[in-house]
């Protein structure tokens, strides 16, 4: 697991800013996705008029909380129209009563283990294709252009296997502070970008580089033998440094890493 949720502290301030942001002309709400297993709760965000690429948006551990429906908001401001999934919705359902510091409570983790469990490769492969075209089906998005895909901690490795779920409608991958990116198994997700189109940034923090060093140069073997444009760098924050209400959340890191994803998004 990430260590994530080894953090000291809750920024309670940026938490409240992120939150408390308005965004004029945008419509949202919760809706409920079909999928081959069920039914996925999911925040839905776009402007209000007009089409716009679509993004699929998958949270850290965690889940889909306030701080999540608030970065989506913070996207869709800039123009896409971004689906932000409950990925335990098998298991659980909203609100999900999961915290950081859970992860630090033996109990509270036993609980929360199987729900990480249950998304395994074959699962998430489904999921991304039911979210795909929940995408397609809606006025708001502009089925002419690629769909973008965004995970943050485990979130990372569910973006890489969206984008191989869906290659012909997927052209960006986005991965925050990533984890399990590079593993020994045959699909672990470095394995799998050949089987997409998409271009990827991938970001690790300081703390997952020293954790395994080696994976930013197996990733980058990985694009480079896959033909897929790709863009790596280790930043100067921790793992979690994205995410508002993260123990490490750095702002201005945070910052520079939201300016690099709109930058890939402007090519879908």
């Amino acid at each position: 697991m990430c260590d994530e949720f080894t953090g000291l502290r809750q920024p309670q301030q940026a938490i409240g800013a992120l939150e408390e942001q308005a965004y004029p002309g945008l419509s949202e709400g919760m809706v409920d996705v079909p999928t081959a297993d069920g039914t996925c709760e999911a925040f839905f965000v776009h402007p209000g008029e007009g089409q716009h690429p679509g993004v699929i948006f998958w949270p850290d551990a965690i889940g889909l909380r306030p701080a999540k429906k608030a970065m989506a908001r913070r996207l869709a401001s800039s123009g896409y129209a971004v689906l932000a999934v409950n990925q335990y919705y098998r298991n659980a359902s909203l609100p999900l009563s999961i915290g950081f510091d859970s992860f630090r409570d033996a109990e509270a983790r036993a609980k929360i283990m199987p729900l990480i469990a249950a998304l395994t490769p074959d699962a998430l492969a489904r999921d991304a294709k039911a979210y795909a075209t929940f995408l397609d089906a809606q006025d708001a998005v502009d089925t002419g252009r690629g769909i973008g895909t965004q995970g943050y901690c485990m979130g990372g490795g569910q973006a890489f296997r969206t984008a191989a779920a869906v290659p012909e409608r997927v052209r960006a991958v986005a991965s925050f502070h990533g984890g399990g990116l590079v593993t020994e198994a045959p699909d672990s997700p470095h394995r799998i970008m050949a089987q997409t189109r998409a271009a990827f940034l991938i970001l690790p923090g300081r703390d997952d580089d020293a954790g395994q060093p080696e994976a930013k140069d197996v990733l980058r073997e990985a694009a480079a033998a896959a033909g897929r444009p790709t863009e790596i760098e280790v930043y100067a924050a921790d793992h979690g440094w994205c995410v508002p209400d993260a123990p490490a959340y750095d702002q201005a890191e945070a910052d520079r890493a939201w300016d690099r994803l709109l930058a890939l998004y402007a090519a879908l």
